[in-house]
């Protein structure tokens, strides 16, 4: 039953503004704040911890124990934190003919009470008896905008300037101001000054000795330009003297003496005889393949 009515508290305080994600008011609930049988809590353990946080609704519920003809009276209060007194005092009369083990519901409103307000809350019975199976649960909003600062989308924001810390540089140690140090100050001076010089001195020639370097790499780099471009040009008068030369022997204009050459030789005969030697040649090797043939034959008669 308590579930049931904390869910439907919860719905009904559900936000309806228009703002961004960021800086909508949410709505929640907390826990069980009876943790022990003592029946008391401290409110900072209870509620989150963030600014901009009130409480809506103190919803209880518990059992009595007391016998049938018994008077009792039970209180579910929240002591005031900054002050005397209750900012939260709900009474319930459990009067003669109630039954022992009756359970109580009861969602009490409380406006929208800043948490800060909230000191310890308590369960007090006056009278003979007792309560058992307590729950005590807060509802709240929680407004992000509380703070201005929160979100630039907060109305009142400011944009935050930081803080830029002066040096007093009259206030650094200076070693001329030094009473525990003896120096000559015109000395030092003289010194300083010095060093510059030698410093100014040492700049100026590192910046010569480049302007140096740089002059020497370009006319290197136009005379190397230059002998590239007369080489090329002594051989490209070589080339056209040299064609000058073919041309003027007529080379290209030259003739060879006569036409055609014809076959002087004629043969006598179409048909020309075996030679004898290739004949005497080719009747040997017959023979000596014969040879062969019939050794084979011996041999396997032999067998």
């Amino acid at each position: 039953m308590l579930r049931k009515l904390l869910h439907l508290l919860v719905l009904v305080f559900l936000p309806s503004y228009s703002y961004s994600e960021s800086i909508v008011p949410y709505y929640g609930y907390t826990g069980n704040a009876i943790t022990d049988q003592s029946l008391m809590w401290s409110m900072p353990s209870v509620i989150p911890g963030v600014g901009g946080l009130d409480i809506q609704n103190v919803i209880y519920s518990y059992r009595i124990q007391k016998e049938t003809g018994d008077f009792t009276t039970v209180y579910v209060q929240n002591e005031f934190a900054s002050g005397t007194g209750y900012i939260f005092r709900e009474r319930d009369d459990w009067l003669p003919g109630s039954l022992s083990g009756t359970q109580i519901n009861k969602a009490v409103p409380v406006g929208n009470l800043p948490s800060e307000l909230w000191g310890n809350g308590s369960i007090v019975v006056e009278g003979p008896g007792s309560v058992y199976d307590a729950n005590v649960v807060y509802t709240y909003k929680v407004t992000p905008c509380y703070n201005p600062q929160f979100d630039p989308n907060c109305p009142g924001y400011v944009v935050p300037v930081p803080d830029i810390y002066e040096i007093d540089l009259d206030s650094l140690y200076n070693v001329m101001n030094d009473e525990n140090v003896e120096l000559d100050r015109n000395t030092i001076l003289d010194e300083n000054e010095e060093v510059l010089d030698e410093n100014e001195k040492k700049k100026v020639v590192e910046e010569e000795e480049a302007k140096r370097k740089y002059r020497l790499e370009k006319a290197m780099s136009v005379s190397d330009t230059t002998a590239l471009f007369v080489e090329g040009m002594r051989i490209q008068n070589m080339n056209e003297m040299m064609n000058i030369a073919v041309m003027s022997q007529g080379y290209y204009t030259a003739q060879l003496a006569g036409g055609s050459y014809n076959e002087t030789v004629v043969l006598a005969d179409s048909k020309l005889p075996d030679g004898k030697s290739g004949l005497r040649n080719g009747f040997a090797q017959q023979l000596l393949h014969q040879q062969m043939v019939d050794s084979q034959y011996n041999l396997n008669e032999g067998e």
